[in-house]
């Protein structure tokens, strides 16, 4: 498979100051190589501090590696003539709608990008229509991004990076701060954009009920990847996710308690259909026995 993203050996560390005053370094990636598939939906998933924000803006080339290499679409992010190229084709959309929002309307907010990177007039007026479409905010392309609800304004957000028609698209936390109506309209919309336009999407969550929904999901700690394999395989090995101070969905947990218990349930369960077919399943086998 094509690679969109591609990282080698790579280390990223922070100077600090230890309490005598000498300098250290605080390793935050410790020697990361990975690939991320053109098409993919990826969810990465870590405890507070682990460096999956800081590995997701490694993809855009907000960071650049103090050791080994990312690759976008084989160029490489350290090198400065990519630069312009390398963000045009990763788009990010961070935690906070509100530092993201530009204008005070929201067509004009979400032609902001495209009118920084030289797009015909005409252009834009298409890109910004298009992009509220697919993010489902036509309605609302005359109005006041801050009079909108925060799973609206994070689809704004999503619609900006969008009009600059990315080949990826990382999401760092992009519901952590909506309610769950917000996080449903915003995950819904991602999920859209992989699934109908092919689109790579990262996403850098603490939810496990949306990693879930990816189709690979890689598991951080400490600086290390220590898991990397599609859902039902990741979120089977509770215990494993539990020693690094993760959750797994809540289906997940049913399972697994109950067969602690000793009922013989699937134990790679992570949606409520599955849950709900094994139960009948295991009442189907009780009644025929």
């Amino acid at each position: 498979m094509e690679d969109m993203i591609k990282t080698q050996n790579l280390i990223y560390s922070y100077d600090e100051e230890d309490d005598e005053g000498e300098g250290t370094f605080n390793v935050v990636l410790d020697n990361i190589s990975l690939n991320i598939h053109k098409g993919e939906f990826v969810a990465v998933l870590g405890h507070n501090g682990c460096g999956k924000s800081t590995l997701a803006k490694h993809f855009n080339a907000i960071l650049l590696p103090h050791s080994g290499k990312v690759y976008v679409k084989d160029m490489d992010t350290s090198d400065e003539k990519h630069i312009y190229d390398i963000r045009q084709n990763v788009g990010m959309v961070f935690q906070n709608p509100d530092n993201q929002i530009v204008s005070s309307i929201v067509e004009e907010d979400v032609a902001f990008a495209p009118e920084n990177l030289g797009v015909p007039p005409q252009q834009i007026a298409e890109r910004v229509y298009n992009a509220l479409e697919t993010v489902g905010m036509t309605d609302y392309a005359k109005s006041s991004p801050h009079m909108l609800s925060g799973g609206q304004k994070q689809r704004i957000a999503i619609a900006g990076v969008l009009a600059m028609m990315p080949s990826c698209i990382v999401l760092d936390e992009p519901t952590a701060m909506l309610d769950p109506k917000g996080r449903e309209e915003v995950i819904s919309t991602v999920k859209r954009l992989n699934k109908e336009q092919k689109m790579t999407v990262v996403l850098i969550t603490h939810y496990m009920d949306e990693a879930s929904q990816a189709d690979r999901v890689i598991v951080m700690e400490r600086g290390s990847v220590i898991m990397d394999d599609v859902p039902k395989k990741v979120f089977s090995q509770v215990e494993t996710l539990k020693e690094a101070r993760l959750d797994v969905p809540q289906v997940t947990q049913l399972a697994y308690e109950l067969r602690k218990c000793g009922i013989d349930i699937a134990s790679d369960i992570i949606s409520v259909d599955e849950c709900a077919d094994e139960i009948i399943r295991l009442i189907g086998k009780k009644q025929n026995n």
